[in-house]
């Protein structure tokens, strides 16, 4: 259903099935399509209440009908991942497009949150289907092991999946390193099984500059 038309252009083949996906992402169609915008970023009321109590806007279409839909977001380079029942926590900017059959909702991030500046809570995507998110250039997937915890800068952050666990380390940035820190900022540390989404690329955050 999902395919890659270009690095950056993501297309949805559908049959009468539908599609979640950013608000605006839709940049071509041909066929049959109906559109209808939905609330919030997770599912029902509490989705919606969690977001506006948090200032983590998300507003998220859904598209059906019969024919090809084509989006895509400021050209950031898409990339697709699968899910078989389990779950996967992403930033909501970075979220372009999911299987209407697969539950969305939020998730409490706490400090990464904060440092971000995105609110405290992350969006989920769980069950059986696709998603496709978006990063600036190529996103790269690392893995973790139990004997291989990894640290990432929550600026290069996009999503992560498995059985893995969050501790933050305050005070230390890659870039204080170089003399380039601005103020106190924050690392993520991951530790169990799975896998995390980083881009190329640091976001903007309050914590400092990371």
């Amino acid at each position: 259903m999902f395919r890659l038309q270009s690095s950056r252009v993501l297309a949805v083949d559908m049959t009468g099935d539908a599609v979640k996906a950013k608000n605006g992402s839709m940049v071509a169609y041909d066929g049959q399509m109906a559109f209808k915008k939905l609330s919030g970023g997770g599912e029902g009321v509490r989705g919606m209440v969690t977001r506006r109590l948090t200032g983590e806007q998300m507003t998220v279409m859904e598209v059906k009908g019969h024919g090809t839909c084509w989006f895509a977001d400021r050209a950031a380079e898409i990339n697709l991942v699968g899910l078989e029942g389990d779950k996967l926590y992403v930033e909501s900017s970075n979220l372009l497009a999911a299987d209407a059959g697969l539950r969305t909702g939020t998730s409490f991030t706490g400090l990464r949150g904060a440092s971000q500046g995105t609110g405290l809570f992350t969006t989920t995507v769980e069950g059986h289907g696709q998603v496709a998110i978006t990063s600036v250039g190529p996103a790269v997937v690392l893995r973790v092991g139990p004997q291989y915890p990894l640290t990432v800068d929550p600026g290069a952050y996009i999503a992560h999946r498995g059985d893995l666990r969050q501790t933050f380390q305050s005070g230390v940035t890659f870039r204080t390193f170089l003399g380039e820190g601005g103020g106190e900022a924050f690392q993520i540390r991951f530790e169990g099984d799975g896998l995390v989404y980083v881009q190329p690329s640091e976001r903007d955050t309050i914590a400092g500059e990371v």
